[in-house]
Protein backbone atom coordinates (compact mmCIF):
# COMPACT_ATOMS: atom_id res chain seq x y z
CA UNK A 1 0.00 0.00 0.00
CA UNK A 2 1.35 3.33 -0.91
CA UNK A 3 2.55 5.68 1.91
CA UNK A 4 1.34 9.61 2.16
CA UNK A 5 3.94 11.19 3.94
CA UNK A 6 3.32 14.52 5.92
CA UNK A 7 5.15 17.22 7.09
CA UNK A 8 4.23 19.44 10.57
CA UNK A 9 6.09 22.85 11.07
CA UNK A 10 6.48 24.90 13.88
CA UNK A 11 3.42 26.61 13.82
CA UNK A 12 1.87 30.10 15.65
CA UNK A 13 -0.41 29.68 18.46
CA UNK A 14 -3.77 27.15 18.11
CA UNK A 15 -7.22 28.54 19.20
CA UNK A 16 -10.92 27.57 18.75
CA UNK A 17 -13.22 25.00 19.28
CA UNK A 18 -11.62 21.79 18.00
CA UNK A 19 -14.37 19.26 17.40
CA UNK A 20 -12.51 15.30 17.90
CA UNK A 21 -14.36 11.87 16.68
CA UNK A 22 -16.08 9.90 18.63
CA UNK A 23 -15.09 7.08 20.96
CA UNK A 24 -13.43 4.09 19.24
CA UNK A 25 -14.28 1.77 22.30
CA UNK A 26 -17.76 2.66 22.62
CA UNK A 27 -18.17 2.43 18.42
CA UNK A 28 -16.97 -1.12 18.46
CA UNK A 29 -19.01 -2.15 21.29
CA UNK A 30 -22.22 -0.43 20.41
CA UNK A 31 -22.39 -2.14 17.08
CA UNK A 32 -21.96 -5.65 18.66
CA UNK A 33 -24.25 -5.75 21.52
CA UNK A 34 -26.71 -4.07 18.59
CA UNK A 35 -25.81 -7.21 16.88
CA UNK A 36 -26.64 -9.34 19.83
CA UNK A 37 -30.36 -7.64 20.13
CA UNK A 38 -33.66 -8.64 19.15
CA UNK A 39 -34.56 -5.80 17.77
CA UNK A 40 -33.20 -2.34 16.66
CA UNK A 41 -30.31 -0.54 18.31
CA UNK A 42 -29.89 3.54 17.63
CA UNK A 43 -26.30 4.49 17.63
CA UNK A 44 -25.53 8.40 17.01
CA UNK A 45 -21.71 9.99 16.71
CA UNK A 46 -20.44 6.39 15.87
CA UNK A 47 -16.98 6.98 14.90
CA UNK A 48 -16.63 6.45 11.11
CA UNK A 49 -12.91 5.46 10.53
CA UNK A 50 -11.59 2.69 9.15
CA UNK A 51 -11.44 0.18 12.72
CA UNK A 52 -15.30 1.09 13.11
CA UNK A 53 -16.01 0.13 9.52
CA UNK A 54 -14.40 -3.26 9.90
CA UNK A 55 -16.34 -3.87 12.90
CA UNK A 56 -19.29 -3.12 11.58
CA UNK A 57 -19.02 -4.83 8.23
CA UNK A 58 -18.06 -8.26 10.37
CA UNK A 59 -21.79 -7.63 12.18
CA UNK A 60 -23.11 -7.25 8.69
CA UNK A 61 -21.27 -10.65 8.16
CA UNK A 62 -22.66 -12.24 11.16
CA UNK A 63 -26.23 -11.44 10.16
CA UNK A 64 -26.84 -7.79 11.45
CA UNK A 65 -28.54 -5.65 9.10
CA UNK A 66 -27.31 -2.09 9.65
CA UNK A 67 -28.24 1.05 8.16
CA UNK A 68 -25.80 3.70 8.19
CA UNK A 69 -25.70 7.85 7.44
CA UNK A 70 -23.08 9.77 8.63
CA UNK A 71 -22.21 8.79 12.05
CA UNK A 72 -25.58 8.01 12.79
CA UNK A 73 -26.83 3.64 12.08
CA UNK A 74 -29.10 1.98 13.00
CA UNK A 75 -28.53 -2.24 13.59
CA UNK A 76 -31.44 -4.55 13.33
CA UNK A 77 -30.13 -7.79 15.25
CA UNK A 78 -31.55 -11.65 15.44
CA UNK A 79 -30.74 -11.91 19.04
CA UNK A 80 -28.32 -13.99 21.23
CA UNK A 81 -27.57 -17.09 19.78
CA UNK A 82 -28.52 -16.23 16.63
CA UNK A 83 -25.65 -15.22 14.82
CA UNK A 84 -24.68 -16.46 11.10
CA UNK A 85 -21.78 -17.87 9.95
CA UNK A 86 -19.87 -15.53 7.77
CA UNK A 87 -19.42 -15.84 4.09
CA UNK A 88 -16.24 -14.67 4.10
CA UNK A 89 -13.17 -13.71 6.00
CA UNK A 90 -13.60 -11.05 8.80
CA UNK A 91 -11.35 -8.46 7.35
CA UNK A 92 -10.27 -6.15 10.35
CA UNK A 93 -7.97 -4.10 8.85
CA UNK A 94 -5.41 -2.36 11.77
CA UNK A 95 -7.84 -2.94 14.39
CA UNK A 96 -6.67 -4.81 17.34
CA UNK A 97 -9.82 -4.01 19.56
CA UNK A 98 -12.55 -4.33 16.83
CA UNK A 99 -10.93 -8.19 16.46
CA UNK A 100 -10.31 -9.31 19.73
CA UNK A 101 -13.75 -8.72 21.21
CA UNK A 102 -15.30 -10.25 17.87
CA UNK A 103 -13.21 -13.59 19.01
CA UNK A 104 -15.11 -13.63 21.85
CA UNK A 105 -18.56 -12.61 20.33
CA UNK A 106 -18.13 -15.24 17.90
CA UNK A 107 -16.05 -17.94 20.18
CA UNK A 108 -19.54 -17.69 21.90
CA UNK A 109 -21.85 -19.30 19.20
CA UNK A 110 -21.98 -22.12 17.49
CA UNK A 111 -20.30 -21.32 13.95
CA UNK A 112 -16.46 -20.51 12.44
CA UNK A 113 -15.45 -17.21 11.58
CA UNK A 114 -11.82 -16.26 9.87
CA UNK A 115 -9.84 -13.33 10.72
CA UNK A 116 -7.45 -11.18 8.28
CA UNK A 117 -5.88 -8.30 8.74
CA UNK A 118 -3.66 -6.06 7.22
CA UNK A 119 0.55 -6.62 7.78
CA UNK A 120 0.45 -5.00 11.80
CA UNK A 121 -2.54 -7.03 12.72
CA UNK A 122 -1.09 -10.42 11.46
CA UNK A 123 1.89 -9.43 13.37
CA UNK A 124 0.63 -9.22 16.96
CA UNK A 125 0.56 -11.88 19.19
CA UNK A 126 -3.82 -12.97 19.85
CA UNK A 127 -2.81 -15.87 22.23
CA UNK A 128 -3.86 -13.88 25.37
CA UNK A 129 -7.52 -13.55 23.73
CA UNK A 130 -7.36 -16.82 22.69
CA UNK A 131 -6.47 -18.94 25.55
CA UNK A 132 -9.33 -18.29 27.65
CA UNK A 133 -11.85 -18.67 24.40
CA UNK A 134 -10.33 -22.37 24.41
CA UNK A 135 -11.14 -22.79 27.68
CA UNK A 136 -14.62 -22.12 27.08
CA UNK A 137 -14.55 -24.75 24.17
CA UNK A 138 -13.37 -22.75 21.14
CA UNK A 139 -11.23 -24.41 18.78
CA UNK A 140 -9.00 -22.45 16.99
CA UNK A 141 -6.72 -22.71 13.99
CA UNK A 142 -3.31 -20.21 13.79
CA UNK A 143 -0.40 -19.28 12.08
CA UNK A 144 2.79 -19.95 14.77
CA UNK A 145 2.19 -17.52 17.91
CA UNK A 146 -1.42 -17.42 17.70
CA UNK A 147 -1.38 -15.14 15.10
CA UNK A 148 -3.48 -13.94 12.14
CA UNK A 149 -4.49 -15.48 9.71
CA UNK A 150 -6.96 -17.33 12.27
CA UNK A 151 -10.07 -19.29 12.43
CA UNK A 152 -12.35 -19.94 15.46
CA UNK A 153 -15.38 -22.40 15.43
CA UNK A 154 -17.56 -21.70 19.03
CA UNK A 155 -18.88 -24.66 20.77
CA UNK A 156 -22.38 -26.00 20.72
CA UNK A 157 -22.25 -25.59 24.83
CA UNK A 158 -19.84 -22.97 25.77
CA UNK A 159 -18.22 -23.51 29.08
CA UNK A 160 -18.26 -21.23 31.56
CA UNK A 161 -15.07 -19.91 33.22
CA UNK A 162 -13.34 -18.03 35.82
CA UNK A 163 -10.70 -16.58 34.71
CA UNK A 164 -7.81 -13.98 36.08
CA UNK A 165 -6.00 -11.79 33.88
CA UNK A 166 -2.35 -12.71 34.03
CA UNK A 167 -1.99 -9.08 32.50
CA UNK A 168 -4.63 -6.13 32.96
CA UNK A 169 -6.20 -6.07 29.66
CA UNK A 170 -9.54 -4.41 28.87
CA UNK A 171 -9.92 -6.43 25.34
CA UNK A 172 -9.01 -9.75 27.27
CA UNK A 173 -11.66 -9.10 29.55
CA UNK A 174 -14.41 -7.79 27.30
CA UNK A 175 -13.58 -11.14 24.64
CA UNK A 176 -14.72 -13.51 27.67
CA UNK A 177 -17.71 -11.70 28.68
CA UNK A 178 -19.17 -11.32 25.28
CA UNK A 179 -18.40 -14.99 24.94
CA UNK A 180 -20.09 -15.89 28.30
CA UNK A 181 -23.05 -13.67 27.25
CA UNK A 182 -23.92 -17.08 25.17
CA UNK A 183 -22.83 -19.60 27.97
CA UNK A 184 -24.98 -21.78 30.34
CA UNK A 185 -24.07 -20.54 33.61
CA UNK A 186 -22.33 -17.63 35.00
CA UNK A 187 -18.23 -16.77 32.94
CA UNK A 188 -16.30 -14.62 35.38
CA UNK A 189 -13.30 -12.47 34.90
CA UNK A 190 -10.90 -11.45 37.82
CA UNK A 191 -8.93 -8.51 36.74
CA UNK A 192 -6.14 -7.37 39.69
CA UNK A 193 -5.44 -4.00 38.03
CA UNK A 194 -8.89 -2.29 37.15
CA UNK A 195 -9.23 -1.50 33.22
CA UNK A 196 -11.47 0.35 31.40
CA UNK A 197 -15.37 -0.98 32.03
CA UNK A 198 -17.07 0.35 28.87
CA UNK A 199 -17.89 -3.21 27.93
CA UNK A 200 -19.59 -3.67 31.66
CA UNK A 201 -21.13 -0.35 31.68
CA UNK A 202 -22.90 -0.83 28.00
CA UNK A 203 -23.84 -4.51 29.32
CA UNK A 204 -25.36 -3.36 32.63
CA UNK A 205 -27.25 -0.83 29.94
CA UNK A 206 -28.75 -3.42 27.30
CA UNK A 207 -30.34 -5.73 30.02
CA UNK A 208 -27.20 -7.90 30.42
CA UNK A 209 -26.88 -9.73 34.04
CA UNK A 210 -23.72 -8.51 35.08
CA UNK A 211 -22.63 -7.96 38.35
CA UNK A 212 -19.33 -6.34 39.71
CA UNK A 213 -17.52 -7.21 43.25
CA UNK A 214 -14.13 -5.27 44.34
CA UNK A 215 -11.92 -7.43 47.12
CA UNK A 216 -8.35 -7.84 47.91
CA UNK A 217 -7.70 -9.99 44.87
CA UNK A 218 -9.36 -7.65 42.48
CA UNK A 219 -12.07 -6.79 40.68
CA UNK A 220 -14.73 -9.87 39.74
CA UNK A 221 -16.84 -9.25 36.92
CA UNK A 222 -19.51 -11.73 36.43
CA UNK A 223 -22.29 -12.56 33.38
CA UNK A 224 -25.00 -14.75 33.69
CA UNK A 225 -25.12 -16.32 30.06
CA UNK A 226 -28.36 -16.53 27.86
CA UNK A 227 -30.23 -14.05 28.80
CA UNK A 228 -31.58 -11.95 25.97
CA UNK A 229 -30.54 -8.28 25.49
CA UNK A 230 -32.46 -5.48 25.19
CA UNK A 231 -31.70 -2.48 22.38
CA UNK A 232 -30.69 0.73 23.70
CA UNK A 233 -30.16 4.21 22.01
CA UNK A 234 -26.24 4.86 22.34
CA UNK A 235 -24.91 8.33 22.03
CA UNK A 236 -21.08 8.25 21.37
CA UNK A 237 -18.74 10.47 23.23
CA UNK A 238 -15.70 12.57 21.68
CA UNK A 239 -12.94 9.82 22.24
CA UNK A 240 -10.37 11.21 24.83
CA UNK A 241 -8.02 9.56 23.03
CA UNK A 242 -8.22 11.25 20.15
CA UNK A 243 -8.68 14.13 21.89
CA UNK A 244 -5.09 13.95 23.77
CA UNK A 245 -3.07 15.14 20.59
CA UNK A 246 -4.76 18.77 20.05
CA UNK A 247 -4.85 18.87 23.88
CA UNK A 248 -1.00 18.45 24.26
CA UNK A 249 -0.93 20.16 20.85
CA UNK A 250 -2.08 23.26 23.00
CA UNK A 251 -0.22 22.69 25.78
CA UNK A 252 3.81 22.88 23.82
CA UNK A 253 2.81 25.20 20.95
CA UNK A 254 3.10 28.48 22.40
CA UNK A 255 0.37 30.71 22.78
CA UNK A 256 -2.61 28.14 22.69
CA UNK A 257 -5.80 27.97 23.55
CA UNK A 258 -8.08 25.15 22.34
CA UNK A 259 -11.59 24.13 23.66
CA UNK A 260 -12.55 20.11 22.96
CA UNK A 261 -16.53 19.45 23.76
CA UNK A 262 -18.37 16.31 25.05
CA UNK A 263 -14.98 14.65 25.62
CA UNK A 264 -15.44 11.07 27.76
CA UNK A 265 -14.70 11.43 31.05
CA UNK A 266 -15.01 8.03 32.25
CA UNK A 267 -12.19 7.46 35.07
CA UNK A 268 -10.55 4.31 33.60
CA UNK A 269 -9.80 6.63 30.57
CA UNK A 270 -8.39 9.83 32.34
CA UNK A 271 -5.06 8.98 32.93
CA UNK A 272 -3.53 10.95 30.79
CA UNK A 273 -5.31 14.32 31.98
CA UNK A 274 -4.32 13.59 35.77
CA UNK A 275 -0.71 12.95 34.56
CA UNK A 276 -0.35 16.32 32.04
CA UNK A 277 -1.90 18.22 35.53
CA UNK A 278 0.64 17.16 37.29
CA UNK A 279 2.90 18.35 34.97
CA UNK A 280 1.83 21.46 35.69
CA UNK A 281 -0.64 21.84 32.51
CA UNK A 282 -2.91 24.48 32.39
CA UNK A 283 -6.09 21.94 31.83
CA UNK A 284 -9.66 23.23 33.14
CA UNK A 285 -12.97 20.60 32.61
CA UNK A 286 -16.22 21.89 32.66
CA UNK A 287 -19.61 21.18 31.90
CA UNK A 288 -19.61 17.70 33.45
CA UNK A 289 -22.66 15.44 32.97
CA UNK A 290 -24.09 12.04 32.44
CA UNK A 291 -24.80 10.04 29.20
CA UNK A 292 -25.26 6.53 28.38
CA UNK A 293 -23.25 5.84 31.04
CA UNK A 294 -20.31 7.47 30.63
CA UNK A 295 -18.93 10.88 32.02
CA UNK A 296 -18.49 13.61 29.24
CA UNK A 297 -17.53 16.99 29.73
CA UNK A 298 -15.24 20.15 28.13
CA UNK A 299 -11.83 20.52 28.33
CA UNK A 300 -9.59 23.72 27.65
CA UNK A 301 -6.21 23.45 27.11
CA UNK A 302 -3.66 26.18 27.22
CA UNK A 303 0.10 27.06 26.44
CA UNK A 304 1.52 25.48 29.95
CA UNK A 305 5.16 25.73 31.48
CA UNK A 306 5.70 21.48 31.54
CA UNK A 307 7.98 19.66 34.90
CA UNK A 308 8.56 16.39 34.51
CA UNK A 309 7.66 13.76 36.60
CA UNK A 310 7.19 10.32 37.58
CA UNK A 311 3.86 8.60 36.64
CA UNK A 312 2.92 5.84 38.67
CA UNK A 313 2.83 2.63 37.28
CA UNK A 314 -0.36 1.49 38.59
CA UNK A 315 -2.15 4.66 35.74
CA UNK A 316 -0.71 2.65 32.97
CA UNK A 317 -4.32 0.41 32.30
CA UNK A 318 -6.15 4.19 32.21
CA UNK A 319 -3.66 5.80 29.50
CA UNK A 320 -1.76 3.17 28.06
CA UNK A 321 -2.84 4.25 24.53
CA UNK A 322 -1.57 7.66 25.51
CA UNK A 323 1.72 7.17 26.13
CA UNK A 324 3.09 8.32 22.57
CA UNK A 325 1.68 11.62 23.00
CA UNK A 326 2.90 11.73 26.47
CA UNK A 327 6.28 11.22 25.72
CA UNK A 328 5.86 13.92 23.01
CA UNK A 329 4.55 16.14 25.96
CA UNK A 330 7.39 15.18 28.25
CA UNK A 331 9.85 16.23 25.12
CA UNK A 332 8.66 19.83 25.92
CA UNK A 333 9.29 19.74 29.89
CA UNK A 334 11.86 20.52 32.02
CA UNK A 335 13.56 17.29 33.98
CA UNK A 336 13.05 13.70 33.52
CA UNK A 337 9.43 12.00 32.47
CA UNK A 338 9.90 8.49 33.49
CA UNK A 339 6.87 6.55 32.67
CA UNK A 340 6.97 2.57 33.50
CA UNK A 341 4.32 -0.61 33.50
CA UNK A 342 5.02 0.07 29.40
CA UNK A 343 4.49 -4.09 28.50
CA UNK A 344 1.35 -3.86 26.66
CA UNK A 345 3.11 -1.21 24.17
CA UNK A 346 5.10 -3.99 23.04
CA UNK A 347 1.85 -6.09 21.44
CA UNK A 348 0.24 -2.54 19.91
CA UNK A 349 -0.33 -1.69 16.03
CA UNK A 350 3.05 -1.77 15.98
CA UNK A 351 6.16 -2.44 19.00
CA UNK A 352 5.07 1.10 19.90
CA UNK A 353 7.37 1.38 22.98
CA UNK A 354 10.65 0.90 20.25
CA UNK A 355 8.52 3.37 17.74
CA UNK A 356 8.18 5.93 20.27
CA UNK A 357 11.98 5.51 20.84
CA UNK A 358 12.50 5.67 17.35
CA UNK A 359 10.79 8.81 17.12
CA UNK A 360 12.71 10.52 19.57
CA UNK A 361 15.90 9.54 18.35
CA UNK A 362 15.15 10.62 15.56
CA UNK A 363 14.19 14.26 16.37
CA UNK A 364 17.01 14.92 19.18
CA UNK A 365 15.03 14.09 22.07
CA UNK A 366 17.11 12.74 25.21
CA UNK A 367 15.27 9.60 26.24
CA UNK A 368 16.42 5.80 27.34
CA UNK A 369 14.25 2.93 26.98
CA UNK A 370 14.03 -0.54 28.47
CA UNK A 371 11.81 -3.47 28.29
CA UNK A 372 8.62 -2.11 29.98
CA UNK A 373 9.75 1.41 30.50
CA UNK A 374 10.61 4.71 29.33
CA UNK A 375 12.19 7.88 30.56
CA UNK A 376 12.67 11.45 28.34
CA UNK A 377 14.36 14.07 29.18
CA UNK A 378 12.62 17.48 28.45
CA UNK A 379 14.44 20.54 26.26
CA UNK A 380 17.90 20.60 26.42
CA UNK A 381 19.23 21.21 22.73
CA UNK A 382 17.47 22.26 19.22
CA UNK A 383 14.19 19.27 18.82
CA UNK A 384 12.76 18.40 15.56
CA UNK A 385 14.15 17.46 11.77
CA UNK A 386 13.57 14.51 11.74
CA UNK A 387 11.47 11.67 9.85
CA UNK A 388 9.46 9.03 11.61
CA UNK A 389 8.59 5.66 10.79
CA UNK A 390 4.87 5.17 11.46
CA UNK A 391 4.80 1.58 11.32
CA UNK A 392 1.28 1.32 10.40
CA UNK A 393 0.57 2.97 13.69
CA UNK A 394 -1.85 5.98 13.82
CA UNK A 395 -1.07 6.95 17.18
CA UNK A 396 2.56 7.48 16.71
CA UNK A 397 1.69 9.12 13.11
CA UNK A 398 -0.15 11.67 14.71
CA UNK A 399 2.07 11.93 18.17
CA UNK A 400 4.96 13.06 16.35
CA UNK A 401 3.22 15.44 13.97
CA UNK A 402 2.25 17.01 17.09
CA UNK A 403 5.51 17.27 17.79
CA UNK A 404 6.93 19.14 14.57
CA UNK A 405 4.10 21.72 15.33
CA UNK A 406 6.17 23.04 18.61
CA UNK A 407 9.94 21.95 17.38
CA UNK A 408 12.80 23.80 16.35
CA UNK A 409 12.22 22.37 12.81
CA UNK A 410 10.07 20.29 10.90
CA UNK A 411 8.95 17.14 11.50
CA UNK A 412 8.02 14.45 8.85
CA UNK A 413 6.11 11.29 9.68
CA UNK A 414 6.09 8.81 6.42
CA UNK A 415 2.73 7.44 6.23
CA UNK A 416 -0.35 9.94 7.22
CA UNK A 417 -2.97 7.72 6.19
CA UNK A 418 -2.91 5.92 8.60
CA UNK A 419 -3.97 8.19 10.55
CA UNK A 420 -7.78 7.19 9.04
CA UNK A 421 -7.80 4.15 11.60
CA UNK A 422 -8.84 6.07 14.27
CA UNK A 423 -9.04 10.27 13.65
CA UNK A 424 -10.68 10.65 10.40
CA UNK A 425 -9.51 14.39 8.93
CA UNK A 426 -6.90 14.45 11.79
CA UNK A 427 -4.38 17.34 9.97
CA UNK A 428 -7.61 19.15 8.95
CA UNK A 429 -8.65 19.48 12.59
CA UNK A 430 -5.20 20.59 13.65
CA UNK A 431 -4.83 22.96 10.45
CA UNK A 432 -8.26 24.65 11.00
CA UNK A 433 -6.83 25.29 14.67
CA UNK A 434 -3.89 26.80 12.95
CA UNK A 435 -1.50 24.37 12.64
CA UNK A 436 0.86 24.14 9.73
CA UNK A 437 0.47 20.32 8.34
CA UNK A 438 1.79 19.87 4.71
CA UNK A 439 0.66 16.51 2.44
CA UNK A 440 2.87 16.99 -0.84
Amino acid sequence: MRKTPATAHPSGPLAGEVAVPGDKSISHRALMLGTLCLGETAIDGLLTAEDVLATLSACEALGAKIQREGTSARVSGAGLGTLLEPDRPLDFGNAGTGSRLMMGLIGGHPIAGTFVGDASLTGRPMGRVLNPLRQMGVEVIARDGDRLPLTLRGSHNPIPVEYRLPVASAQVKSAILLAGLNAPGDTTVIEPVPTRDHTERMLKAFGAALSVESGPSGRRITVSGQKPLTPQPVTVPADPSSAAFPLVAALIVEGSDITIRNVMLNPARTGLLTTLQEMGADITISDKRETGGETIGTLRARTSALTGITVPENRAPSMIDEYPILAVAAAFATGKTVMKGLHELRVKESDRLAAVAAGLSANAVSHEMGEDWLTVTGRTRTLGGGTVKTHLDHRIAMSFLVFGLAADRPVTVDDIAVTETSFPGFSDCLTAAGATIRIP
